[in-house]
């Protein structure tokens, strides 16, 4: 029986079935049929058994001919990866560095490598926006900037954070900010009297 980090190739390979991210940086395992090496807390399909071997760390499976798993990055350095995170963070990197493009919502999906359905659910879930909305706030805050830093009108704004339509500025604005863009312009100016 293979001991590995105090471990015997049960009790690893029971982590690996079960997904058990506590012994994520304990060992990695790696699927002979695939050439791919994963975290025990991997969510891929569960290999058969005698596919698997197991090792210490990144280069040592590296060394015996295995590459990395795209979805648990197990190469990278810190113990638990959520692949999640990385979606978040490049949605939202995405649509605060393009918020005045049109943006859709199949490109941001395709850009970040998942379906529309599992994007929307899964940033609904961590932001409690879905992407749409999302840009939607990043907008309106960049509006709302514009309107306190320049002299440029409500509809000039408008365009320039992204909207094609003014209605469609004007009910955005107020659903976020509960006044129009001109009251909300004129109670900066009212409050920045002495």
């Amino acid at each position: 029986m293979k001991i590995l980090n105090n471990m015997s190739k049960e009790i690893m390979w029971e982590a690996v079935v079960t997904c058990d991210p506590k012994y994520d940086g304990e060992f990695l395992y790696a699927i002979k049929t695939t050439g791919i090496f994963c975290r025990p807390s991997c969510r891929s399909k569960i290999p058969k058994y005698k596919n698997v071997s197991f090792y210490t760390n990144a280069e040592e499976a590296q060394l015996a001919g295995y590459r990395p798993c795209k979805r648990c990055r197990p190469d990278l350095s810190f113990k638990n990866y959520d692949p999640l995170l990385s979606i978040i963070k490049d949605t939202k990197e995405m649509i605060e560095n393009q918020y005045w493009k049109n943006i859709h919502l199949n490109d941001i999906a395709a850009k970040v490598g998942v379906s529309q359905f599992h994007l929307t659910r899964t940033f609904k879930n961590r932001t409690g926006y879905t992407p749409r909305l999302y840009l939607e706030k990043v907008r309106i805050q960049k509006a709302q900037e514009l309107l306190m830093t320049t002299t440029l009108s409500s509809t000039e704004i408008g365009f320039q954070v992204g909207y094609q339509s003014m209605s469609s500025f004007y009910h955005a604005f107020k659903r976020h900010t509960g006044h129009s863009p001109r009251q909300f312009q004129a109670d900066i100016k009212n409050n920045l009297k002495p």
